[in-house]
C-alpha cells in the first residue's frame, strides 16, 4: 500500500494527529498513520463530524466503535463505550470540552512530565486550537446556573487556571471548549489535516490493524486489514495511537501483556507487562431532569466543580427526552479491568470498569446526587440517578509500567504509545486537552 515509513502511526485521533503533524514537519521523515474508520475529508463524513451541537455516535453511525463494558459488579450494569473511528478520531465526535487537568495530577507521572514540562505544550496546543467558551446561557444550563447561583455557588474565572484565590473550588465555570462557529475544531482538522499535502505524510483510511509484526523482540511494522484484503506495513518504528481500549487489544493480541492470560489463549509472549490491568475512567450518574433540550448549542457548556466532583447540566438528555444533569466522580479510586476473551482481533476485549468496587466512590456519588437534589429543589424535578461512564478510560499501558518515560514499550525494541493509554491514572478533568498535550510533547521523543 506504500513504501516502509520511518514512523508507522496507528490511529488518526487525536494523539495520532498531532504526533503526525510535528513528526512531518521534518522533511527528511517519512511518516504514516493508519486509521480504521473513514477520511473526515469525505464530504459526508465532514457533514457528520463539523456540527459541534450534534453527537453523530447514533447506533448506524458510521463515525464511532463500539465496546461493550460491565459498569458495575453487584448488580451487573452492562453499557457500551463509544469511541471515534474517523480522522479526528473520538476529537471528530465528541461534545467539544477540552480542559486542562489540576497540576497536581503531574507530581507522579514521571520524569519529563512535570507541570513545568506539560504546561508549554497544553499553551501550543491551545494556541492552534483556539479554546472557546460560552458568554451568554440558555436552557437548561441558565437554569441550573441560577439554581446553583441560588444555592451560594460562585463563579469560577477559568477551569484552564491552577485552583487558587477566586478560582479556588467549589464554584460555577464556562467549560473551555474547542469549537468555533458551531463546528468542532479538534486536533484531526486542526493539526492533520492542512498537513496532509506533505510529500512526506501518507494517510490510510480504512485500514484496521489487527496486531503488529514482531522480528523476535523488535517491531517491524503492523498486520491489517485494508479496502483490498490482509496487508503488511513496515516501519522503522511503530506508534501506537489507537485509543486506550484498541492500544492495549493490540498489545495484547501481539504478546505484550500479562504472561499467564496470554498463554492461556494461545498467544506466544513477547514480554509480560501489566497492560490492561488497572485502568481509570470517571464514574457518572445521570439523572433526569423535567427542563426542555435546547438545538443549537454545545452540549456541556457549564459545570459546577467540587473538590472531587464535577456536576454537568446536559443540554441533551442522551438518548432521554429532557436533559440529563451528570455527577462524575474526577478522583476515582475504583480501577478496572480489561483483557482479551480470545486471540482472534475480531472479537472485543473483556472490558470491566468495576466502579462499585470502592464503597467511598459510592459514597462520593450519592452525596454528588444529594447535592443536586438540594440545589434543584423547587426548580425542576429530578429522575432516580442511573449508572453511566463519562467515556473517558485511561492507564491500559501506563507510563512506568508498561511504557518509559519516552512512551517506548518496555522490552520490545521500536514500539512507542502515545496515547491516554500512558496516563497512570485518569486526569482530575476531562483527558481530550492532556491526550492533545502528551503527543504534542511526546514529538520530542522521537
Amino acid at each position: 500500500m506504500s513504501a516502509a515509513a520511518d514512523v508507522l502511526i496507528v490511529g488518526a485521533g487525536s494523539a495520532g494527529s498531532i504526533l503526525a503533524e510535528r513528526l512531518s514537519a521534518d522533511p527528511s521523515r517519512r511518516v504514516t498513520v493508519l486509521e480504521a474508520g473513514p477520511d473526515r475529508r469525505d464530504v459526508g463524513i465532514r457533514a457528520l463530524t463539523d456540527p459541534a451541537a450534534v453527537l453523530p455516535i447514533g447506533p448506524d453511525s458510521p463515525v464511532v466503535r463500539r465496546y461493550p463494558t460491565a459498569l458495575t459488579g453487584d448488580p451487573q450494569r452492562l453499557a457500551e463505550i463509544v469511541r471515534g473511528c474517523c480522522l479526528g478520531g473520538s476529537g471528530a465526535v465528541n461534545g467539544g470540552y477540552f480542559c486542562r487537568p489540576p497540576a497536581a495530577d503531574f507530581g507522579h507521572v514521571g520524569p519529563g512530565w512535570s507541570w513545568a514540562d506539560v504546561e508549554p505544550h497544553f499553551r501550543a496546543v491551545e494556541r492552534r486550537i483556539a479554546i472557546r467558551r460560552v458568554s451568554e446561557f440558555t436552557g437548561p444550563t441558565a437554569d441550573f446556573l441560577a439554581a446553583a447561583g441560588r444555592a451560594g455557588f460562585r463563579w469560577l474565572p477559568d477551569l484552564n487556571a491552577d485552583p487558587g484565590g477566586d478560582n479556588t473550588p467549589p464554584g460555577l465555570a464556562a467549560v473551555p471548549l474547542n469549537i468555533g462557529d458551531g463546528v468542532r475544531r479538534g486536533p484531526g482538522a486542526v493539526f492533520l489535516e492542512p498537513a496532509l499535502d506533505r510529500p512526506n505524510l501518507t494517510a490510510l483510511t480504512g485500514v484496521r490493524v489487527t496486531r503488529l509484526l514482531l522480528a523476535g523482540h523488535r517491531v517491524a511494522g503492523v498486520h491489517a486489514v485494508g479496502p483490498h484484503g490482509p496487508v503488511r506495513l513496515h516501519a522503522d518504528r511503530v506508534v501506537l495511537c489507537a485509543g486506550a481500549v484498541d492500544t492495549a487489544r493490540l498489545l495484547l493480541g501481539s504478546g505484550i501483556g500479562p504472561a499467564r492470560d496470554l498463554a492461556d489463549l494461545g498467544i506466544p509472549v513477547v514480554a509480560d507487562l501489566p497492560v490492561g490491568q488497572r485502568f481509570s475512567d470517571h464514574p457518572e450518574w445521570l439523572l433526569s431532569t423535567g427542563w426542555d433540550a435546547v438545538g443549537g448549542h454545545p452540549v456541556l457548556e457549564a459545570v459546577l466543580v467540587t473538590d472531587v466532583l464535577e456536576v454537568r447540566p446536559y443540554t441533551t438528555g442522551f438518548g432521554s427526552a429532557s436533559p440529563n444533569i451528570g455527577v462524575a466522580l474526577m478522583r476515582p479510586r475504583a480501577r478496572g479491568r480489561l483483557s482479551l476473551v480470545s486471540a482472534d482481533p475480531d472479537i472485543a476485549p473483556r472490558i470491566e470498569h468495576r466502579y462499585d468496587s470502592e464503597p467511598a466512590d459510592v459514597a462520593d456519588l450519592w452525596r454528588g446526587a444529594d447535592l443536586v437534589a438540594e440545589i434543584t429543589r423547587g426548580a425542576t424535578e429530578l429522575g432516580a440517578a442511573v449508572w453511566s461512564t463519562s467515556q473517558h478510560l485511561c492507564g491500559t499501558a501506563p507510563i512506568g509500567e508498561v511504557v518509559d518515560p519516552q512512551c517506548r514499550v518496555l522490552g520490545v525494541d521500536a514500539l512507542s504509545v502515545v496515547d491516554g493509554s500512558i496516563l497512570p491514572t485518569v486526569p482530575g478533568r476531562g483527558p481530550h486537552a492532556t491526550i492533545a498535550m502528551l503527543a504534542h510533547h511526546a514529538a520530542e521523543f522521537f
